[in-house]
């Protein structure tokens, strides 16, 4: 087992009714002029964004709301949102939504923060980030744990990059969950959460040579309770107890518990950031379409962790830890099939692409082929052209 310090600050709220307390809470984060961070106006036609500010209202706090923040969050939007920020003299920037409000959230606490600073140069680690305001959520959707994270990504559509930057500012101080805000939920959006809850896990898990009994317990845990607890939900929104499972979970997935002794890869992750960036496909489903290739073309390499995967997670008795591990990896795919996620980049849409766009793929997930994907073993660009073309 690896060193490790562990450090979670976020102020949990959990359960029915829990909106109410948004104010009391901001209050207890020492907030006096509060921006709020939302997507789209369904939150505002739910009568949540009405909740939420007469909970401010209540406690004596000034706020102010800002809109738009889109699937997949841009850079632009999150730079308006830093004006708007620093016009009403915000300390705290207050997420109503998903991740994607969340990390816009974050990106406009961090500018708002630096107003002399370009926030991609922040975001590129050009310029330290050195302070921040603080930030919270009203969590709508269980699906990114942005909630309880030190992960942010944005956008930039000018350059055709998506990027995440990890740091401490990016922890919430409080999170806001009730789940029976998910009652109405579209189909799609849950099901891209319940794949990105699995992902946040299973990219924690995929280091082999570590023991960690505790931490692996812990991980196949998270899966199969998002599994079994999204397909419940899936078929019936009112079932309370399934949903708080699977919000649960969420926070969990994300929030490092999961990699503790062992640490994180995500190159399946960079893999499926390149796709959104180029084509604006759902985060969860440039998941789904390449994990199961990505798992193909490495799981030679760590056949004894894809067995042990395939049994605790998926019920595999075969003794042969090859084949176990391969069954273990059909059963996954089967599941986002099941669910009805794409397991191919043929089901994004991106039928007949390119050798250029192929490799502009792969050179967007490796950094230009300055960074190695994968804790397994090292990928370059050319490696992942070829998880790409398997994918397709």
């Amino acid at each position: 087992m690896e060193n490790f310090t562990y450090h979670t600050p976020t102020r949990i709220v959990f359960g029915k009714g829990s909106v109410i307390k948004a104010g009391e809470e901001a209050a207890r984060a020492g907030a006096q002029n509060v921006l709020i961070v939302y997507g789209s106006e369904r939150v505002r036609g739910s009568g949540l964004l009405g909740e939420v500010e007469r909970s401010l209202d209540d406690a004596g706090i000034k706020h102010e709301a800002f809109g738009g923040v889109k699937a997949n969050p841009t850079l632009a939007h999150a730079e308006e949102g830093i004006k708007k920020a620093i016009d009403i003299s915000a300390d705290l920037i207050l997420a109503v939504g998903g991740g994607s409000a969340i990390d816009t959230a974050k990106g406009i606490a961090h500018g708002a923060a630096n107003p002399g600073a370009s926030l991609w140069d922040i975001w590129t680690k050009k310029v330290p980030l050195e302070k921040s305001k603080k930030v919270a959520a009203v969590l709508t959707i269980p699906a990114a744990g942005s909630e309880m994270s030190d992960s942010a990504v944005l956008t930039n559509e000018a350059v055709g990059k998506k990027l995440g930057i990890n740091t401490d500012f990016n922890r919430c101080v409080f999170a806001i969950m009730d789940p029976s805000l998910a009652d109405s939920l579209p189909d799609w959006q849950l099901k891209n959460g319940i794949v990105d809850i699995m992902m946040h896990t299973l990219e924690r898990y995929f280091i082999s040579g570590i023991k960690c009994d505790l931490t692996d317990s812990i991980a196949e845990g998270v899966i199969k309770t998002v599994r079994d607890n999204g397909r419940l939900v899936l078929k019936d929104r009112s079932n309370y107890d399934a949903m708080a499972e699977v919000w649960w979970a969420s926070s969990v997935s994300h929030n490092n518990l999961t990699e503790l002794g062992r640490g994180k890869d995500f190159s399946v992750h960079k893999i499926g950031m390149a796709l959104s960036a180029k084509y604006d496909h759902t985060h969860g489903a440039t998941l789904s379409a390449v994990w199961a290739s990505w798992a193909r073309y490495l799981y030679e390499d760590a056949i004894e962790r894809f067995a042990q995967y395939a049994r605790n997670v998926w019920g595999i008795s075969t003794s042969d830890d090859r084949q176990a591990a391969m069954l273990g990896i059909d059963a996954t795919e089967n599941f986002f099939k099941e669910i009805g996620m794409p397991v191919s980049l043929h089901e994004l849409g991106l039928t007949d692409p390119s050798d250029d766009e192929i490799k502009a793929l792969a050179l967007h997930a490796t950094a230009d082929d300055t960074m190695k994907l994968s804790r397994i073993r090292p990928l370059d660009s050319k490696d992942v052209e070829k998880i790409y073309r398997m994918a397709l």
